[in-house]
């Protein structure tokens, strides 16, 4: 077949017979020419690849993953597409892979542990070298179901229970962002600071909960029950969800009498500061807001936020390449990344004045 013939044939997969046709030579030629082989001449080689390219021959990914073993496939589970902090992390996962030469499948579990499970065996039929799940909910009896499926598994923001082989996790030191927070309000002055959570991060939030309490109890200070507040577990929560979180709980707070607020991520943080518009309540003149993660909105609010920032395309990376290692039989360790405290706006001293301009809109 001429090449010249090929280009106006119908719409057929391209094969290495057909290269072979074209070029004249053996359908073995091809394939090593297409392999780089040195038993070909690299004249022949490139003139092979080149006419490979010109007729639009892409190699069978099912053959190859049958000989090698491996489909250089890998399946990421998120929880929400629209969650502000996963993107960079998603970004860093794919730059890896990409430089690897793996594909990633994605999916979303919209936090539900038996969902994710269903995706993650619906990988394991599609015969995925791995799985990368972030923000993972899975625990107790499900990692005893992920156990038997036997399918190396990375999580990011969850550390993994000890004990499972095929389990392994990246995640950022929570409690010592926490504690980096808390010390630094307290730094300013602020002895009644409060905390607001998301009742169903409960690992994640329960070791930045502790971070702030220990904070402030080696401060000598003993965090009341009404500067503490977490809304309650929800089967899916989106971003604008945690918004509500921050404006349902702030009036609370101000009646609780604090003077800064440190948030359990950025957009519970912008939910607070929208309430306080909305109350008159001025930031951070009369209330300190701190939030957590540093997504790309926290720098634009008004006041740019004060916030812990986490190495989301870092976790990413490191996700990915964990999972690479492990399937190349390199031994692994599991990774907990510093974080930093960014000071924007959003934090001050406190104001002298905060109580009775309190009290002249209500709240004392």
């Amino acid at each position: 077949m001429k090449r010249a013939d090929f280009k106006h044939s119908n719409r057929r997969v391209v094969s290495i017979q057909d290269i072979a046709e074209a070029a004249g030579v053996s359908h073995s030629t091809v394939s090593r020419a297409l392999h780089d082989s040195e038993l070909i001449s690299p004249e022949v080689r490139q003139r092979i690849q080149q006419l490979a390219q010109e007729m639009g021959y892409t190699p069978n990914a099912v053959a190859q993953s049958l000989k090698r073993k491996r489909t250089n496939t890998v399946g990421l589970v998120v929880t929400s597409i629209s969650d502000p902090f996963l993107g960079r992390v998603v970004r860093g996962i794919e730059d890896t892979a990409r430089a690897a030469g793996v594909s990633v499948f994605l999916s979303i579990s919209y936090n539900e542990p038996e969902r994710e499970l269903e995706i993650i065996e619906n990988f394991q039929r599609r015969r995925v070298d791995g799985v990368i799940s972030s923000t993972s909910q899975l625990h107790g009896p499900y990692v005893q179901r992920l156990m038997h499926l036997n399918i190396l598994t990375v999580v990011i923001n969850q550390q993994a229970e000890a004990g499972v082989e095929s389990l392994h996790f990246v995640d950022s030191d929570d409690y010592d962002g926490a504690r980096q927070a808390t010390s630094y309000l307290l730094s300013l002055g602020h002895k009644r600071i409060g905390y607001i959570g998301v009742g169903d991060r409960a690992a994640s939030n329960q070791r930045r909960l502790r971070g702030y309490c220990d904070t402030l109890s080696r401060a000598g200070i003993q965090p009341k029950p009404s500067w503490i507040h977490f809304s309650a577990p929800t089967a899916y929560r989106s971003h604008t969800d945690d918004v509500l979180v921050g404006q349902t709980f702030l009036p609370g707070l101000l009646q609780a009498g604090v003077t800064a607020v440190f948030c359990y991520n950025d957009m519970v943080a912008v939910g607070v500061l929208m309430k306080c518009r909305e109350l008159g309540v001025r930031v951070p003149q009369e209330l300190s807001v701190v939030g957590y993660d540093d997504v790309e909105v926290a720098a634009y609010v008004t006041p740019p936020l004060t916030t812990v920032h986490q190495p989301k395309l870092r976790l990413g990376e490191l996700a990915m390449q964990m999972l690479l290692d492990l399937l190349d039989g390199r031994p692994v360790q599991d990774q907990v990344l510093p974080v930093e405290l960014v000071v924007r706006e959003s934090t001050a001293p406190p104001n002298a004045t905060t109580n009775s301009d309190r009290s002249r809109l209500g709240f004392l």
